[in-house]
């Protein structure tokens, strides 16, 4: 169909154009064009659209169609329709705001769909092989595990632990060095400021609920600047005073790019040299797709690197499991944090895991989850690739999410237009510079961070088809 145009700026007070196009009828093509536009905000709640008479005369198009479109999208809820005030952009309920914080979420007014990262798809959880390591492990549970415990974790766990991150990660420890805490955030409140005072180099995109605890902590950050290589290691040399380094290496987040090689070898001798030390957040170390995994940066110098896991990712947040690998002479000052009376992580529960690695239920897991989240992940790419293939999605190698780059000269501007779309969709996304950090001196880049893992299997069809509906058509 050749491409109609239609100037409504007598009608609406806005130089307005609606382009009729693609394959279909006219009036599907109507009916997508004004969607778009209120989808957009190029026609904003309340706007009063023209007559169908007017509207059909301008278009070449038959009255009824128009009023067919019309009469569709406000059985759909774009649009408004009353006797005698014409028909109008729908006033919605408040769409949801903007989610500054990816750790920051409210419990009400959830949206219909669920892209957002950092959660695995929670239908997932094995319940049958975890209650059954369950019933092993409280079956086989030495009396001691029901008394006050050791505040370094169990050694049933911390055993499984080593075995477990030698075998896949690379890590090279004992026991005696492992530190089970309630997951990574718990670690950063044990370490800072009673163990690390910092000041602290950070990379210039991560978790803005990471940096805020640090930034109450006391602690003074400093960003590292990122690029298709990873973080900047070589510019820990220039800096003064800082005392230990925090960084993504084998899967950089959110930006998803590996710390390249010679960058881990700067960063190994910037911490032997100063004396520092190289904290390694392996959020997502078992997820990888297209290529082999990175072995653990604290295989190259455990008595310089903390490494630091949980099963948030692989298993539930809900678990509050996680881990430090420290090196020999950091064990006591952090048990000497953690205290003796400590709320520490269920001994319960580390039994249980404890029991679910050794009996090889958790590397079932993780084989199956790899093979579900690589099939959303490929889905996901056909889809954006379909729908918008001049949009670039980067970060796929690895982890539960992908990031959408907007094309380049776009503006934060253009960035929060895109979110805005989305949440009219009624889908939850994050933006790109939600992850920036406030002191970051690189130039900033825009997209979108798309998580893949959360919704369900039956649910993530639907959420592709809202992301896709929301992705900013080409320039």
């Amino acid at each position: 169909m050749p491409d109609s145009l239609v100037n409504l700026a007598e009608s609406l007070g806005a130089d307005l154009h609606l382009e009729l196009t693609g394959t279909g009828s006219r009036r599907a093509a109507l009916i997508r064009a004004l969607r778009d536009a209120v989808r957009t905000g190029r026609l904003a709640p309340g706007t009063r659209l023209p007559p169908y008479r007017s509207l059909a005369a301008d278009l070449g198009i038959a009255r009824n169609t128009v009023a067919d479109a019309y009469a569709e999208l406000v059985a759909e809820g774009w649009l408004s329709a009353r006797q005698g005030s014409g028909t109008r952009v729908a006033h919605r309920a408040e769409p949801l705001k903007p989610l500054r914080s990816p750790t920051h979420r409210a419990p009400s007014g959830r949206p219909a769909h669920n892209l957002l990262q950092g959660q695995p798809d929670a239908t997932s959880f094995p319940r049958a092989a975890w209650l059954a390591a369950a019933r092993r492990a409280l079956s086989a549970a030495p009396h001691d595990a029901f008394g006050p415990g050791d505040p370094r974790g169990r050694p049933e766990l911390r055993r499984a632990l080593t075995d477990y991150l030698a075998r896949t990660r690379g890590v090279r420890t004992d026991p005696g060095r492992i530190v089970i805490c309630s997951g990574f955030a718990h670690a950063l409140r044990l370490l800072f400021p009673a163990v690390l005072p910092g000041p602290l180099a950070v990379e210039s995109y991560g978790l803005a609920f990471h940096h805020g605890l640090l930034a109450d902590a006391g602690v003074h950050t400093h960003a590292l600047s990122l690029d298709q290589h990873g973080a900047a290691a070589e510019e820990l040399t220039g800096l003064k005073g800082i005392g230990a380094a925090l960084l993504t290496p084998a899967h950089q987040f959110p930006t998803g790019v590996p710390l390249h090689p010679d960058r881990r070898a700067t960063l190994i001798n910037w911490a032997r040299s100063t004396g520092s030390y190289v904290l390694e957040d392996d959020y997502d170390g078992e997820f990888r797709y297209d290529r082999k995994p990175v072995g653990a940066l604290q295989g190259l110098d455990p008595e310089h690197v903390i490494h630091l896991g949980s099963v948030s990712k692989s298993l539930s947040p809900a678990l509050r499991l996680g881990w430090m690998v420290l090196p020999e002479r950091l064990v006591a000052p952090v048990l000497e944090a953690k205290g003796e009376r400590e709320a520490w992580a269920s001994a319960t529960d580390q039994l249980t895991l404890a029991d679910f690695i050794t009996a090889g239920s958790y590397d079932r897991h993780i084989r199956r989850m790899r093979q579900r989240y690589r099939r959303r992940r490929d889905q996901l790419l056909e889809a954006i690739t379909g729908h918008a293939p001049h949009l670039t999605v980067t970060g796929i190698a690895a982890g539960l999410h992908a990031v959408v780059q907007l094309p380049s000269g776009a503006t934060h501007s253009d960035e929060s237009t895109a979110l805005r779309a989305a949440q009219w969709q009624g889908l939850a996304l994050d933006g790109l510079s939600d992850y920036r950090h406030p002191a970051a001196t690189m130039p900033p880049r825009h997209g979108l961070v798309v998580g893949y893992a959360t919704p369900s299997d039956h649910a993530f069809p639907g959420a592709l088809e809202a992301l896709c509906r929301a992705l900013p058509p080409e320039a």
